[in-house]
């Protein structure tokens, strides 16, 4: 790849490119490390040309392989190469860019790579690759958590920053948002750098996002974004979300951006390509559905490093009187692998009956909101890990291969609205309070006249 300093004008340069189907199902992959000649090897990939998983890899192993035992992962939720072009400054002007903390890493670092363009599928398989390559599971951190670890350089670990998708934001404008999040890789390196922990960084989207609209300019005979990019477009779902058919016809509907398994010790399994894909290997045939309960099975053979495994969601639906209407609850999740068990309970999974059920997370970990519970000691050595990316699920009132509208998991009333709600109405109470006793003030109605008697005030006791 190119010399560290001139890695940035390359992202930006790269972006500006013209390549077919830019920004709908590609993501840009950034890494570097503190120690050198580890990304040397490999050709620079041609423009244009969208990175498979094993190409991926074949980029990364060396750093993996021979690089520093603590691993960063800054996992964006949706992350592109247009992002950069338009908010990255103009010419690589730094006080124009939103990402001034990561234009710094790539520069300062020993050895850097730039990827402007991975299969997005591939990119969501990061994380379980990193974890086989590392040894370790993963542990979730932030911007101030990271401030109490003590991390030990000769203990392999894995540590994974998850930065919020930016581009949809309503609390600021896209440019700020991106700000915001480049902060917070600036504070974890430098967290990093004065523990002095060598370590390798990895940044990339789970989703890619593209924005449109702009003004252009001629650079180099390449016309490249600068300033005023218009709204995000999302990309499209991949393939049609998994079904299983009573009777001919859809009954239960799954989809997700990631799923896997884990255990203590043991090195993640992804399933995602198993059970999301135009071909799915898994089967579908031990699940049922009624008008009052339905289960999904999804079964597995021969999974690597794991064998046969089956994952089990049960979900029932109930008429309340209350609300006059059907509701329909996730109850339990199964996971069987092997001959080990692991059932959980599950907790605020829960829709209107003909609607669907989306949340970005669905996890036993407290980090990922835990809304899985589960029945048996997590720390048990059979006990399996479950985590589902971006899960939206359907099991009463389907119609057809689409969801209907999504009852998601995220409250409206977040803490931060409760808090305004609560302030604002103690100010007015005082407002109110304060006007009442100006309301409530009275003057004298008799004055003293100099011409006439005095006026007099009996006091009695």
């Amino acid at each position: 790849m190119a010399a560290p300093p001139a890695l940035w004008l390359l992202l930006l340069a790269l972006g500006s490119a013209p390549s077919g189907g830019r920004g709908t199902d590609q993501v840009p992959l950034l890494a570097w490390s503190t120690d050198r000649s580890l990304f040397g090897s490999q050709a620079a990939p041609s423009e244009g040309h969208v990175l498979s998983g094993l190409q991926m890899a074949a980029y990364l192993n060396p750093a993996l392989a021979k690089g520093p035992k603590a691993i960063v992962l800054f996992l964006q939720d949706k992350l592109s190469v247009d992002d950069f072009t338009a908010y990255g400054g103009v010419y690589g002007n730094r006080q124009d860019s939103a990402f001034p903390s990561l234009q710094e890493a790539l520069d300062s670092s020993a050895s850097s790579l730039v990827l402007p363009a991975v299969d997005w599928r591939a990119a969501t398989s990061l994380l379980p690759t990193l974890q086989m390559a590392v040894g370790a599971g993963p542990l979730y951190v932030d911007q101030l958590t990271i401030r109490e670890l003590r991390l030990n350089a000769s203990v392999p670990s894995l540590l994974v920053v998850n930065l919020p998708y930016t581009s949809s934001s309503i609390l600021m404008r896209p440019k700020e948002a991106l700000t915001a999040n480049d902060n917070i890789v600036g504070k974890v390196l430098e967290v990093l750098k004065r523990e002095e922990v060598p370590f390798t960084a990895v940044l990339t989207g789970s989703r890619p996002s593209r924005v449109s609209g702009g003004v252009v300019d001629q650079w180099g005979g390449s016309p490249r974004r600068l300033l005023e990019v218009g709204a995000e477009v999302e990309a499209g779902t991949p393939h049609p979300p998994l079904a299983y058919n009573e009777s001919g016809r859809p009954c239960i509907l799954l989809w997700a951006s990631s799923l896997g398994l884990s255990r203590a010790g043991s090195p993640s399994t992804d399933l995602t390509n198993l059970t999301f894909s135009p071909q799915p290997s898994v089967s579908l045939a031990d699940s049922l559905c009624n008008n009052h309960s339905a289960q999904l099975v999804l079964s597995y053979s021969n999974v690597e490093k794991v064998g046969d495994v089956k994952i089990t969601f049960k979900l029932t639906n109930r008429w309340y009187i209350v609300s006059g209407r059907s509701w329909f609850t996730l109850d339990q999740v199964e996971v069987q692998a092997g001959a080990d068990l692991t059932a959980f309970n599950v907790t605020e999974v829960y829709a209107p009956s003909g609607f669907s059920f989306s949340c970005y997370s669905l996890s036993d970990q407290p980090r990922s909101g835990a809304l899985l519970r589960p029945s048996a000691p997590a720390s048990s050595p059979t006990a399996w890990s479950l985590h589902i990316t971006n899960i939206q699920i359907q099991a009463f009132g389907v119609k057809g291969v689409s969801f209907s509208y999504a009852s998601d998991c995220a409250s409206f009333f977040t803490p931060a609205i409760w808090m305004g709600l609560l302030t604002s109405l103690l100010m007015l109470f005082i407002l109110t309070y304060g006007l009442h006793m100006l309301t409530s003030l009275k003057t004298m109605d008799r004055f003293d006249d100099p011409k006439g008697p005095s006026i007099s005030v009996p006091q009695t006791e």
